[in-house]
């Protein structure tokens, strides 16, 4: 190596300007050329496709057990074709079964990320408990999983609903180099996220009783001090059990979220930046509006 690495410099020395950089970017690692737009996937985005059912990726999916945690079902674009994935781990809430967030699963893997639902090892399982499960359920699957081929390792996100979305607020304080949170109707008794240093968006409901924005939300997004990009969003009318049943504002706002931070993909900036007016769906909105 050492000896092609002289050869390689002298030709270097016969080149100048354009394509002396040319030749050297091509003797770097393909990871270290990563550019914007290099993870983008799929189509450019319009209201209709990332507000739809399904999105431009044929899935599949599988049953995985995990040795560090109870289950889940793993769903994926079966088109490889345009490289690996980013991942995401989605967790339920208190006594709520996998079943009830299975519609995350079809629904952004379709927009381009492998994606696994999570069966807790018990559904009365504490934030922190489901926090150390979608960290291991992460691990598991770009190291152990039959999907992890498809994955990205450096591109991973956690969603959860209720203490799943405490979850992913503990997750990401415990692993800064993940990528995005989206929680969703977070619980937490922990009100304080300053060392939290990853980009989360919280999706709250204006309704819920039972992790009401104003002592769960709200309060987290203020605490998120350290976030380089961080947004607020509350869903008009709702309750807390709103993110357990396909929902196209939930959809929406997490798959764009994703996008623009795990992809890295500013084609997504659109829905996010600026700040959508409150309307029908949305009666608050906040964010630190991410600029690319």
């Amino acid at each position: 190596m050492r000896h092609a690495s002289t050869r390689a410099a002298k030709r270097l020395g016969l080149l100048s300007g354009a394509a002396a950089l040319a030749v050297s970017l091509s003797l770097l690692p393909q990871e270290a050329q990563a550019g914007p737009g290099d993870f983008q996937r799929g189509p450019a985005p319009t209201e209709q496709s990332i507000t739809a059912e399904r999105g431009p990726f044929a899935t599949a999916q599988t049953t995985v057990d995990g040795p560090t945690f109870k289950s889940g079902t793993a769903y994926y674009p079966t088109d490889t074709s345009q490289g690996t994935f980013g991942a995401v781990v989605v967790s339920p809430g208190f006594v709520t079964p996998e079943a009830l967030i299975s519609w995350y699963g079809p629904r952004l893997a379709s927009q381009g990320f492998v994606v696994l639902t999570l069966e807790t090892n018990s559904g009365f399982d504490q934030p922190d408990d489901r926090a150390t499960q979608m960290l291991n359920a992460l691990d598991y699957l770009v190291q152990s999983s039959s999907v992890r081929t498809r994955i990205d390792p450096n591109r991973l996100a956690v969603m959860g609903h209720s203490m799943g979305g405490g979850g992913s607020l503990k997750a990401s304080e415990s692993r800064p180099s993940l990528k995005a949170a989206v929680p969703l109707m977070p619980w937490s008794n922990d009100k304080t996220w300053q060392t939290d240093r990853v980009p989360t968006m919280i999706i709250g409901a204006e309704n819920d009783a039972i992790a009401s924005p104003a002592s769960h939300a709200e309060v987290f997004y203020n605490s998120l001090t350290a976030a380089p990009e961080k947004a607020y969003v509350e869903l008009r009318g709702a309750d807390h059990n709103v993110a357990l049943g396909s929902n196209a504002t939930i959809a929406k706002y997490s798959i764009a979220w994703l996008k623009r931070f795990v992809d890295e993909d500013v084609r997504y900036e659109q829905f996010l930046c600026p700040a959508p007016a409150p309307n029908t769906q949305i009666s608050e909105y906040r964010n630190t509006c991410p600029t690319g």
